[in-house]
């Protein structure tokens, strides 16, 4: 019997998927989610092998969501047309469903999801997808961080800079720093590279609270943040914050 969860912000749309799973014996739906709040606590709850997921939620959309979870389960995606996300879909051949889509459709793809199943015992989730998705707008204005049971949504513009921490980043704001599982190259290509400059292997910075840089050894700098705060500048990084300020 394989577990089944089906998130989505609207009553009809889930329905529609519970409603064409029950030709399927060996599905059990264990729960339905409103939104990826609730999303999050049921994958953590249930572990599911299979979730029905949609893009765009209150709150959080469906890739925030994923960004959440160690190990996401096996996804098809329900979701009405994005560019951004069916482009992402498309390039690492994940299977989703277009909103609105018919029973042929949807057995289509649950019946190719089993096929693979019965084959290899497990699909596993594509983790560069993620990657792929930061293309979308809304996940290139914020980022969202699990702390504990909570979940917390960051604006880019609330960010001073971004720290390598081992096989996490540590994500700093005003007076607050969260680690999230992803590597600087990652927040390279998420964040605006007209605000954001990877100064450093280890260092990201807003360029807005950079007051001044100061030489230090060779051809390495110090940036001095509005705190006080400095953070390494190496001669790459350096030219890089030039062409940025137009310096």
């Amino acid at each position: 019997m394989y577990k089944v969860l089906i998130i989505d912000d609207e009553p009809l749309a889930r329905s529609i998927v519970r409603e064409y799973l029950k030709e399927y014996s060996q599905i059990e739906v264990a729960g339905e989610c409103a939104d990826g709040f609730e999303g999050v606590k049921a994958i953590g709850q249930y572990q599911p092998d299979l979730i029905f997921l949609d893009i765009q939620m209150p709150k959080i959309n469906g890739f925030e969501m994923l960004e959440l979870i160690d190990r996401p389960p096996s996804v098809i995606f329900t979701t009405a047309f994005d560019e951004y996300a069916i482009r992402a879909f498309e390039a690492h051949a994940i299977d989703y469903l277009l909103k609105p889509f018919n029973k042929s459709r949807f057995d289509k793809a649950l019946r190719n999801w089993l096929s693979q199943r019965n084959a290899d015992g497990v699909t596993p989730f594509p983790s560069d997808l993620l990657s792929t998705a930061v293309q979308t707008p809304l996940q290139q204005s914020r980022v969202v961080v699990r702390i504990g049971g909570k979940i917390k949504i960051i604006p880019t513009q609330d960010i001073r800079y971004i720290e390598a921490a081992d096989d996490y980043v540590k994500i700093h704001t005003g007076s607050d720093s969260f680690l999230k599982n992803k590597t600087m190259q990652y927040f390279e290509q998420l964040l605006d590279a007209r605000q954001f400059v990877r100064v450093h292997r280890s260092y990201i910075v807003n360029i807005q609270q950079v007051t001044r840089l100061e030489p230090y050894e060779k051809e390495n700098y110090i940036a001095i943040l509005i705190d006080g705060l400095k953070v390494p500048v190496s001669k790459t990084g350096y030219l890089k914050l030039k062409q940025v300020l137009g310096l």
